[in-house]
């Protein structure tokens, strides 16, 4: 398959202002001359895109990379038979028509020299300064000589820690890639799979990250020609037939975006606002997605209008007249202007129903939106500047960390997981796996911080983010204020505390990674059960206690009915009456009681409290007076709610032993969603010692709270 191939066709509108056509200017890149003797030619189309951006920028520098270029890679050739030198012109060419700046396209013109030639990163640094070179370094592959298979992964790990520091390094990549993948129909047909995939997998989910929308849509495309040949001829046979037919429509009537283009034009000029509508081509994959959602396509699917403006209150203005003049389809609406997109992407999104009842999309952003729309991060210029450069002049934290702008939470994120990958394998699975989830959220931290978080994420991956590997010692989370288990999805604006056991001891669960998200949560938890494969064997980290002296066998134990043991009250004006205390509320000394007779004469002794006491109240039952005696003995059930871990059952028991309570037997109901009940009917020496053994099952890791029991009973 030829490059040109693989590649899609033209536009399917003339009559709209046409996007950045980086294909043509591709092939415009490489109609240069390459000789030294004819230097302004050879780099012209370069310089001409470079000043549309900067008008002022020095291009002596250019020249100069440029000389070094050509006279390095002289007499080597591409596999499409073409000078070498024709591929770093063409990617400068790429990075200079999106407005990169001029290091930025200095580093590109030498972004091969020190991998293909003799050129030194030392040479490069003394003739073009410290940034060139360490640009120039982060886009240098690593030798196979040195890494065998790893080499491909652990390129990519270098160039992503080197776009931590400097995010052009990336933008120079993906124009490489780009220029590439245009070139790859002289590749035999299974290298061209293999780096179409590692293009899918990889460069398109970053270029999307990074908002370079003008790379990504293209990538797609020359991914989707070579992945999916079938898809791709059908995808390009309707888009064919629908230019036919647009093209050969006598009135815009008949095309029905050149209709709606022309009633909004009419709209915001009647409305005062300047503004200017255009047809936008969907690109290949992006017909290929409406059909497959769709079904059969209509003539409007085929692009969709934008309407760029010059302020950002315009754009809601636009909006209202749209939403008045037109029927609005309120499910398409969407402001990313009020919450820009994690990738910097801007714009306000919504549909309008045609006069024939066809849906136009409608996207609506300023004339700088569009251009970070279009180019992303490369749009920002020098993000680094600091002696006005164009760009962002960034605050120098109290830590002397450059604050970036282009470095995202993903991107630190990523940063910090891939420290932590044990080889190359592991970094590049995970790597994927990470790219390819494509939404994030932000929560909140008790402490006014926030967290940036896949979608989908959950406590797990909130206690890892926030705490590292602290967060092995993790017991809970309140989400928003309320317990909530650790496997509970976050959504956007949450608030989440994770909660720590004080002990080190407790680690994560295999259960864990069924909840985890986020590649640093994976990571973790898989290298702590890799150490310490004797903690798993146990659900949920629930291990069995031993059967001894005051510690009962985990499972479903008979729960012993709360029968008068020691501390027995008495009736009032009946000392002999039988009594026995209500197993709802198990009453112990010095609690305030009362009782009601029941069937045999009996007296039920219960808590004032008790809601027993309320019903049996208004079912008309009378109380009679209800005394403890002098013994302090008494027997009480408690109920602990807790959180799954390692050794959970024996430090509750050894808590309750502490207190020289004896268990008489005990309840510990299966796991569900990470959390644990037990119920024990306790024998205490002294009433008196029952808030104190509460509190010391509530100081145990992992409990969130101890109770009486409660327990329903009949009226």
């Amino acid at each position: 398959m030829s490059a040109e191939a693989a590649s899609p066709g033209a536009p399917i509108r003339r009559r709209a202002r046409p996007r950045i056509d980086l294909r043509r200017l591709g092939r415009v890149a490489l109609l240069g001359p390459a000789s030294r003797d004819r230097l302004p030619d050879a780099i012209g189309h370069v310089a001409e895109a470079h000043r549309a951006h900067h008008p002022d920028a020095d291009l002596s520098i250019l020249h100069r990379a440029y000389v070094l270029a050509e006279s390095s890679h002289r007499g080597q050739m591409r596999k499409s038979g073409e000078p070498y030198i024709t591929h770093p012109l063409a990617v400068t060419l790429i990075l200079a028509q999106l407005g990169a700046e001029t290091t930025t396209l200095t580093a590109s013109l030498l972004h091969d020299t020190v991998e293909d030639t003799d050129v030194t990163l030392d040479q490069v640094r003394d003739q073009f300064g410290d940034e060139v070179r360490y640009l120039v370094d982060g886009v240098t592959k690593l030798e196979k000589v040195d890494y065998g298979a790893a080499a491909e992964p652990e390129t990519f790990r270098k160039m992503l820690v080197a776009t931590g520091d400097d995010v052009r390094v990336m933008s120079i990549k993906l124009a490489d890639r780009l220029h590439n993948m245009r070139t790859l129909g002289v590749m035999r047909p299974e290298k061209q799979a293999r780096i179409a995939k590692v293009t899918r997998d990889v460069l398109i989910p970053l270029a999307e990250r990074l908002g370079v929308q003008a790379l990504k849509t293209e990538l797609e495309d020359l991914v989707f020609a070579i992945l999916h040949p079938e898809e791709y001829e059908r995808t390009r046979a309707l888009i064919a037939a629908a230019t036919a037919r647009q093209d050969g429509s006598a009135t815009a009537r008949q095309d029905p975006l050149a209709a709606v283009t022309q009633s909004v034009t009419a709209v915001l000029r009647e409305a005062g606002i300047p503004a200017e509508v255009l047809i936008r081509p969907r690109h290949f994959v992006s017909v290929h997605r409406v059909g497959l959602k769709r079904g059969e396509l209509r003539g409007t699917d085929f692009g969709r209008l934008l309407v760029l403006v010059g302020e950002d209150a315009d754009c809601y203005a636009v909006l209202g007249e749209l939403h008045t003049c037109f029927t609005p389809v309120v499910s398409e609406f969407k402001d990313f202007i009020a919450a820009p997109k994690f990738n910097l992407y801007q714009s306000l999104h919504t549909a309008v129903v045609g006069a024939d009842g066809a849906v136009v999309e409608v996207l609506i952003r300023t004339h700088r939106m569009h251009k970070v729309a279009e180019a992303g991060v490369i749009a920002l210029g020098n993000p680094y500047a600091s002696d006005g450069t164009p760009g962002p002049q960034p605050a120098e934290p109290a830590d002397g960390e450059r604050a970036d702008p282009t470095r995202p939470g993903w991107l630190s994120r990523l940063l910090e997981w891939q420290q932590s990958a044990p080889d190359p394998d592991t970094f590049w699975t995970t790597l994927r796996a990470d790219l390819a989830q494509d939404r994030e959220i932000t929560v909140f931290r008790t402490d006014g911080g926030t967290l940036g978080l896949p979608a989908g994420a959950s406590c797990v991956d909130a206690a890892y983010a926030q705490y590292g590997d602290a967060a092995h010692h993790c017991i809970g989370a309140r989400v928003n204020g309320r317990l909530a288990t650790l496997g509970t999805v976050l959504k956007d604006g949450d608030t989440v505390q994770p909660l720590l056991a004080e002990d080190t001891v407790s680690g994560p669960s295999p259960d864990w990674l069924d909840h985890a998200r986020t590649p640093a949560a994976r990571i973790a938890i898989s290298g702590w059960l890799d150490t310490h494969p004797e903690d798993t064997r146990s659900p949920h980290g629930a291990r069995p206690a031993r059967a001894g002296a005051g510690q009962p066998p985990q499972g479903h134990a008979r729960t012993a009915s709360a029968e008068p043991a020691g501390a027995a009250p008495t009736v009032t004006g009946r000392p002999d009456a039988p009594v026995r205390l209500a197993g709802c509320c198990t009453p112990v000394p010095p609690d305030d009681v009362t009782g009601f007779v029941v069937h045999g004469g009996a007296v039920t002794v219960h808590r004032l409290k008790c809601s027993t006491v309320t019903r049996m109240r208004s079912a008309g039952r009378t109380p009679v007076g209800v005394s403890w005696g002098e013994a302090t003995e008494c027997r009480v059930t408690l109920v602990a709610e807790s959180f799954g871990r390692p050794r959970l059952l024996a430090d509750l028991t050894e808590a309750i032993a502490t207190a020289e309570a004896a268990i008489i037997s005990a309840t510990v109901e299966p796991p569900s969603q990470q959390r644990v009940r037990h119920t024990y009917t306790l024998q205490l020496p002294d009433a008196s010692g029952l808030p104190a053994l509460m509190r010391a099952m509530r100081e145990v890791p992992g409990v969130y709270d101890v109770s009486r029991a409660h327990r329903p009973v009949a009226v």
